[in-house]
């Protein structure tokens, strides 16, 4: 196959997203408009909106077939603009009408460079209509996994005809384009012409995709539960809000206009939403969200990100009331003003007082960490704890990373150095990123702590986000990349880091955006999925599921495991939602327009690999309540084999939140020799002897024994097992 000319050129811009936020910059706005979350959404509809307004009137206002020299080309550039804005709104078929007159002004007028370049965009145009036709108005619980199987191919066949002809014309013309190429592919596959139908040049072989290593087929059951909340972007939270000993599902919106959606898990394999009941429907937006117990009552509170790749808006910190109701307090906790661009905050105690703090990364404006007063309010100790850095943070974790008895924190940055904070045990912070060697990657985006092998040291995982499908494609085609691959650092205790990005399997291109860990086979050891995209309609790139081998490697399943969803992912969450030891994946599924909205999947585990676990819940005393910071080592028998297994109450990701309550997979180990607890803040331990396997159970601090929780299991399948059946009633616009 002939390379493209460019490998690094991005992915080609179709979705009206820049247009979009042009007009809103340009828009007259009150004083304090962004402390107003229903303003906010009236603004932004309005831009657009004036904006279509004026562009049809001034197209209508021109005589197209008199003009010449330069206004000939304004006038198809003015069709292109009005064709993305209409993309953005999700009205595909107008996009498409203006995408065509623009080309044929731009044929007649000797814009041949214009012409084709429009050839490709209306290839991705009809390709979006193909997917508004077959998988979103006809879902199913196979539609946009790669690769397409039967059940996913569309049964509304011009959208993609149409595509194949556009990517076909401008493939004559421009043959080394790998975008085009992959997009080609993936048209043909919703045809069912894949790969026999594929002109051969163009071709990416099947093998390129293929899984080495299988644990089981997820599929997607989100439809049946009631899941599949049908919206854009936005984060996602997994864990038990009211308590009752089932994971609950919190999703938010990048939509300024579409409210945070609250799940309760029924216990039966359904969820209700409770959004009304819960007093969330005026939280609009939000990109991501987290949850946190910050007035430690036992109460898990949310706390929701807003402005992220937008303009600086207000964030919410929402209480838990413990009677299924929340309260915004974001004021009353100086926590609403200054107003900041962003999509990531992490809660950690940095003083070990009992009370945890949030640090958030803002976008082009300084970081902030915000002190736990312990009363209910928050005082900013940024600039005093050499934080306050300005650059286009995209992700902040927290884990204690040399064992030292106090939290720091990770700052991953789009297009700078990343930072790495050590706590300085004095209300201060230094920077040793790059003394430890974990500055890159420069384009980064979500990142993590996790201890991959077990050898009680938290590494550190990275994503690179280059928005190019050339490049996620050649990385496909094990061709050289020139993005930065993903970064998996090992931890070598006193002497820092040390990259094992390639020798592990992981120096590999996706557009990673929101992404999570967990361990999906429960032989102990944590495995990863990625949620990928980017806002254009051209960014269709399956998302990833990597399996951790014993410690030593990773290996794609994502074919084997029917998890690649083609749509963008964003909040990705791990957790056992039907109680069977098993671990599932919720994704928040949806770009970053309106136009781009797609149904949220659930990927049940098969639990195909019958292995042993253990789900531990920590509950603090003199540490935080939610005991995050605290460490567990959990030690087996297995076999002739001794061996131990490490985590750390996180949430995981910095783009998705999974449940505090540990869930350990242990293999084939028939018995648990030790179980180690280490709290932060009264820096005790906790040692149990002689557990059994496969059971749930709760550690209080300085408590001598722990409590059984009785754990009722239940399939996430509908009663006529037909998982997946489509529920039209959750894709109302």
């Amino acid at each position: 196959m002939q390379l493209p000319s460019s490998n690094r050129e991005l992915v080609t811009e179709v979705s009206g997203g820049y247009e979009a936020q042009y007009f809103f910059q340009r828009l007259e706005k009150p004083a304090d408009w962004n402390q107003n979350l229903a303003l906010i959404c009236e603004l932004k509809r309005k831009a657009v909106e004036e904006a279509v307004a004026r562009l049809e009137s001034n197209l209508a206002a021109m005589k197209v077939e008199n003009l010449e020299g330069s206004l000939v080309e304004a006038a198809a550039r003015r069709h292109h603009t009005l064709a993305q804005l209409y993309a953005f709104k999700g009205e595909t078929g107008k996009a498409i009408e203006r995408l065509q007159e623009a080309r044929r002004i731009a044929l007649k007028h000797g814009l041949d460079e214009f012409a084709l370049e429009l050839d490709e965009r209306l290839g991705i145009a009809q390709m979006r209509r193909a997917e508004d036709e077959n998988c979103v108005k006809n879902h199913n619980a196979r539609s946009c996994i790669f690769p397409l199987t039967p059940q996913g191919r569309h049964s509304l066949t011009a959208g993609s005809e149409a595509a194949v002809s556009h990517f076909l014309r401008y493939l004559n013309q421009e043959p080394a384009d790998l975008e085009v190429k992959w997009l080609l592919n993936i048209v043909y596959m919703t045809l069912g012409q894949y790969p026999a139908g594929v002109p051969q040049e163009y071709l990416i072989p099947p093998a390129n995709f293929d899984s080495r290593e299988d644990i089981g087929r997820f599929e997607d059951v989100a439809s049946a539960a009631g899941l599949d909340v049908f919206g854009q972007a936005g984060g996602a939270v997994v864990d038990d809000l009211d308590k009752d000993g089932f994971l609950d599902i919190v999703v938010s919106n990048l939509n300024p206009c579409e409210p945070l959606r609250l799940f309760h898990n029924n216990g039966n394999g359904t969820f209700v939403d409770r959004t009304a009941e819960a007093g969330l429907s005026g939280q609009l937006g939000g990109l991501n969200l987290n949850h946190v117990d910050y007035d430690n009552d036992g109460w898990l509170d949310l706390h929701v990100m807003r402005g992220g790749w937008d303009v600086p808006m207000r964030s919410s910190l929402l209480r838990n009331n413990g009677d299924g109701t929340f309260v915004d307090v974001t004021e009353k906790a100086n926590l609403a003003k200054p107003a900041t661009a962003t999509q990531t905050a992490a809660w950690a105690d940095i003083d070990n007082d009992g009370y945890v703090d949030l640090f958030v990364g803002n976008e082009n404006a300084p970081c902030q960490l915000f002190r736990n007063k312990g009363n209910g309010t928050f005082q900013d100790i940024a600039h005093h704890a050499g934080v306050d850095r300005v650059r286009f943070t995209k992700g902040v974790i927290a884990e204690d990373y040399d064992n030292d008895g106090y939290p720091d924190f990770y700052v991953s940055n789009g297009g700078d150095n990343n930072f790495l904070y050590h706590n300085n045990q004095d209300g201060t912070f230094t920077d040793v990123a790059q003394r430890m060697g974990v500055e890159k990657p420069v384009l980064s985006f979500a990142t993590w702590f996790f201890d991959y092998d077990n050898d009680g040291l938290s590494d550190l995982f990275v994503t690179s986000f280059l928005q190019s499908v050339t490049q996620v494609a050649l990385s496909y085609l094990r061709l050289p990349v020139e993005a930065e691959t993903l970064k998996l650092y090992k931890n070598i205790g006193t002497g820092g880091f040390r990259d094992v990005t390639r020798e592990v399997g992981l120096d590999r291109v996706f557009m990673p955006m929101g992404c999570n860990f967990g361990d999906l086979d429960n032989d102990g050891f944590l495995d990863f999925y990625l949620g990928t995209g980017a806002p254009s309609y051209a960014a269709l790139v399956p998302n990833v599921l990597f399996r951790n081998h014993d410690g030593q490697y990773f290996v794609d399943i994502t074919t084997s495991s029917g998890t690649g969803h083609l749509q963008k992912g964003h909040g990705v969450a791990i957790g056992d939602l039907n109680n069977d030891g098993n671990q599932d994946i919720f994704v928040k599924v949806g770009g970053a327009v309106p136009g781009d909205k797609y149904a949220s999947a659930l990927f049940q585990n098969p639990g195909r690999a019958s292995n042993n676990w253990i789900d531990v819940r920590l509950a603090g005393v003199k540490t935080n309540r939610a005991a995050i910071g605290a460490r567990l080592k959990v030690t087996v028998v297995d076999g002739d084999k001794r061996r131990s297994i490490y985590r750390a109450v996180t949430s995981g990701s910095s783009f998705g939140d999974s449940p505090f309550q540990q869930h350990i997979g242990l293999a084939k180990a028939s018995r648990i020799d030790t179980l180690e607890i280490w709290w932060p803040t009264s820096k005790t331990r906790s040692v149990f002897n002689s557990l059994k396997p496969n059971q749930a159970i709760e550690v209080k601090e300085f408590a001598k024994q722990f409590v059984k929780i009785k754990l009722r299991p239940f399939s996430l399948k509908d009663a006529s097992g037909q998982n997946g059946k489509h529920s039209p009633h959750n894709h109302k616009q």
